[in-house]
């Protein structure tokens, strides 16, 4: 009877001491938990961490993350408002703000990233489909430079400036922005996820991508773009260099024009300290000269066997008398 009462005692102990520990739960700084006593909550969500107590084996510790969790959705093709498909791909950060509601709608966050998808997928897709392309691209119409203000060359200057200025044109007009658009997303998501104890705290697209069929289109608009601005640029290059073949003609011409002139000038001071030194040396013996000069003539004239007949009183002989007559003395 004693050896019965030892074994109640002790089992009871036992059964003291384990229910005293299952009593006890913990709470980590990026939990939150909800007690629930036969499936109905029980007092306020514990959110802050530390040593906690419950009632054991009636009520149950439903812990769920406190931190931020993310949301990657599933890449797809959505068309833009001007009816052009691109591929698209989103992500999202939330968290859980009510464990409560949390707890009694979704209650694992595989559910809650199963409801995420049926609610962030459409809001993204509403946002893209009532704007066109630019708008998802780009935030604003900030103008995208290419110039390099230091070059020189005033042909590539130009031509530079003209690629910048096509580049503007071939842009729309941004109005909304792909920030706004995220924002619009979040405003069109969060009001169905209020129910669920869940806040978005932001959607961002993570990728933009023209789907293949549209790619290859937009790849050969490109190289024709570029082409167009290639030709622009080669054309420029090519009038530069014929005015610089023009300058570089006349140029030449000036020059050329210009020696030829220097040349005759000199030429003709020339003649004219020839003539006044013969002319000098003609008033010094005029007779001499006149010798001279008729010696160079019979010299020029009377070469290679050349035949003349003349009277014996030509003028031209008159030297050639004279040594005739000479000789015969």
């Amino acid at each position: 009877m004693q050896a019965n009462k030892t074994v109640i005692i002790i089992v009871f102990l036992i059964a003291l001491g384990a229910g005293a520990l299952t009593s006890v739960y913990t709470v980590d700084e990026t939990e939150q938990v909800v007690i629930t006593q036969f499936g109905r909550v029980v007092g306020e969500p514990v959110k802050e961490p530390g040593l906690n107590f419950r009632i054991p084996y009636v009520q149950r510790v439903n812990k769920f993350p406190k931190n931020i969790q993310a949301w990657d959705g599933d890449p797809g093709q959505i068309p833009t408002g001007e009816k052009t498909y691109i591929w698209v791909d989103s992500f999202s950060r939330w968290r859980i703000v009510d464990p409560v509601a949390y707890l009694e709608t979704v209650r694992t966050i595989e559910n809650a990233l199963m409801r995420l998808d049926d609610i962030i997928n459409p809001a993204v897709r509403n946002a893209i489909t009532s704007h066109p392309l630019i708008e998802t691209v780009r935030n604003s119409n900030r103008e995208m430079t290419t110039l390099d203000h230091d070059i020189e060359d005033e042909v590539v200057q130009e031509a530079m400036e003209e690629v910048e200025r096509v580049q503007r044109s071939a842009l729309a007009e941004v109005k909304v922005g792909r920030s706004d658009m995220t924002r619009m997303m979040l405003a069109d998501a969060q009001p169905k996820l209020d129910h669920l104890g869940i806040e978005l705290i932001d959607i961002k697209i993570k990728r933009v991508n023209y789907v293949q069929d549209v790619r290859r289109s937009v790849y050969d608009r490109m190289i024709a773009e570029r082409n167009q601005m290639a030709e622009k640029i080669r054309s420029m290059g090519e009038g530069e260099a014929r005015k610089i073949d023009g300058d570089r003609e006349r140029d030449l011409m000036e020059i050329q024009s210009q020696a030829y002139a220097t040349a005759e000038d000199i030429k003709g001071q020339a003649d004219a300290e020839a003539t006044g030194i013969y002319a000098e040396a003609y008033n010094l013996d005029p007779e001499f000269y006149t010798f001279v000069k008729s010696l160079d003539v019979y010299k020029s004239s009377l070469t290679g066997g050349s035949q003349m007949v003349l009277s014996t009183d030509s003028k031209f002989l008159e030297y050639f008398n004279d040594f005739t007559l000479r000789a015969q003395d």
